[in-house]
């Protein structure tokens, strides 16, 4: 028997996607359906705030702001 599972189609950049992809293959596939192309996901709708809530965790771990140039004297 077929069951029919709700998404909601995503769009980003190739990049963010790359990290949805990686946060969805460590969370055992619970989140993406299906992987489209190069800039769409096809994303469980019941997970979409959780995985929004886990993108937001990965990129502030890697925010760097920029450091103040030292000074050339």
């Amino acid at each position: 028997m077929v069951k029919a599972v709700r998404g909601v189609l995503v769009e980003c950049e190739p990049a963010i996607k790359s990290i949805l992809v990686h946060i969805d293959s460590t969370h055992h596939n619970e989140f993406i359906i299906e992987d489209l192309d190069e800039t769409h996901l096809f994303v469980k709708e019941t997970m979409l705030h959780l995985l929004k809530q886990k993108l937001e965790e990965r990129l502030k771990e890697t925010y760097r702001p920029e450091e103040p140039l030292e000074d050339s004297e």
